[in-house]
């Protein structure tokens, strides 16, 4: 950690050239003597990816970054914000506290609060940035978490959030293969406490992760804007009851939830395509709640295209749509119906890509219709051609 970065003149330099090529930057070198430009362009890079991602922190002054690795890396406001909402009592550790952006909202909702990381840099420059925030009840642990805890006593939450190894990359990973490895790990963690909160990347799959771990009571698949952020594991000491899986997608002007009880797979009929058709937003595709969303009276076309049609209008988690027409995949027809030549596609369960329809059909890109390439419940290939709602979706 150079102090020197956080000096006035550097600090204005790097407010100033956020908007700059950075390569152009590189190219002239840095203009002071005891900071070097490839500090100065970290410093440029992750304040621009903070800016959205971490307004808090972008908008206080004399804040240092990390690389831009640990900036893509932590929790956003948003997700940290949610996660906070889901714990409560007196104190909690964060065993793997990372840049600190879970634990700065962790320290919101506890009066005591202890961060544990193992990179002392990093350790440092979370202290430095806390000063600047504010924040003076959160023990910066310059450790590894699980060895510092063994010399703790008990805390109402632990919160975890494994890394993926580098070994595993591009193979589907179980919680085993992360470091910390809970799994090996969750008898010693129970001792100091009696709720987990585990933070784990979207690629892992929610059912090993249950079946790895013991006293499993809530899955909280988190989106934001439609892209799944996180996945989250609510634990419970002693707990053996169904475990609940909650989604969330965290918009800018509404947020959509949905619940359901992992591995209850209740009927759901099947219809041809009626007034309506749904689209289930990115949290429920990935916590597979195909079925469960037989709840809210909607029908499905097919059992695997994962689109849904009802006659009435129904608040759906994820894009509602009217149906205009009906067609089979041709061509000339397809033309005939498109207004503007413009359309937006999407394919579910069909032969050919977005790509090779565009190339085929010439249509391009854009307008107000919206064209659903998929299977109906007969195995025919259908073209749907739709127009969003105006209906705003409630909070389910």
């Amino acid at each position: 950690m150079n102090a020197k970065i956080l000096h006035n003149e550097v600090q204005e330099f790097i407010h100033e050239h956020l908007d700059s090529d950075i390569s152009k930057a590189l190219f002239k070198g840095s203009p002071f003597q005891d900071v070097s430009i490839q500090e100065l362009a970290e410093q440029i890079e992750a304040k621009k990816r903070a800016k959205y991602k971490l307004p808090t922190w972008y908008e206080t002054p004399q804040i240092y970054y990390p690389n831009k690795l640990n900036i893509e890396q932590t929790s956003s406001e948003i997700t940290a914000a949610y996660k906070a909402n889901l714990v409560s009592g007196d104190s909690i550790i964060d065993l793997t506290g990372g840049f600190g952006i879970d634990t700065f909202y962790f320290s919101k909702v506890f009066k005591h609060v202890t961060h544990c990381e193992i990179n002392t840099i990093l350790s440092k420059i979370v202290a430095h940035n806390y000063e600047q925030l504010n924040i003076q009840h959160i023990k910066i642990i310059s450790q590894d978490g699980l060895s510092y805890l063994p010399s703790e006593g008990r805390f109402d939450w632990i919160y975890l959030d494994p890394s993926r190894r580098n070994d595993t990359k591009g193979k589907v990973f179980l919680l085993e293969d992360c470091l910390p490895n809970v799994p090996e790990n969750l008898e010693m963690l129970f001792e100091h406490t009696d709720h987990l909160l585990i933070k784990v990347s979207p690629m892992l799959d929610i059912t090993s992760a249950i079946n790895e771990l013991n006293f499993v009571k809530e899955v909280h698949v988190v989106a934001v804007n439609n892209e799944v952020k996180e996945l989250l594991f609510v634990l419970v000491k002693d707990y053996t009851a169904q475990v609940n899986v909650k989604t969330i997608d965290i918009g800018p002007k509404k947020h959509q939830h949905f619940d359901a009880l992992f591995k209850q797979k209740p009927n759901i009929e099947f219809s041809k395509p009626q007034t309506y058709l749904y689209e289930p937003n990115a949290a429920i595709l990935k916590a597979g709640l195909f079925n469960e969303l037989a709840k809210l009276s909607v029908s499905k076309l097919h059992q695997h295209s994962h689109l849904y049609t009802s006659a009435a209008p129904v608040d759906f988690p994820g894009r509602s749509f009217i149906i205009k027409h009906v067609v089979p995949y041709d061509k000339k027809l397809l033309k005939k119906l498109i207004s503007t030549n413009k359309a937006n596609m999407t394919t579910r369960n069909f032969s050919q890509t977005v790509a090779e329809i565009r190339k085929r059909t010439k249509i391009k890109e854009g307008g107000h219709q919206y064209l659903f390439f998929t299977k109906d419940m007969n195995d025919n290939y259908i073209v749907l051609i739709c127009e969003k709602t105006h209906k705003k979706t409630s909070v389910l």
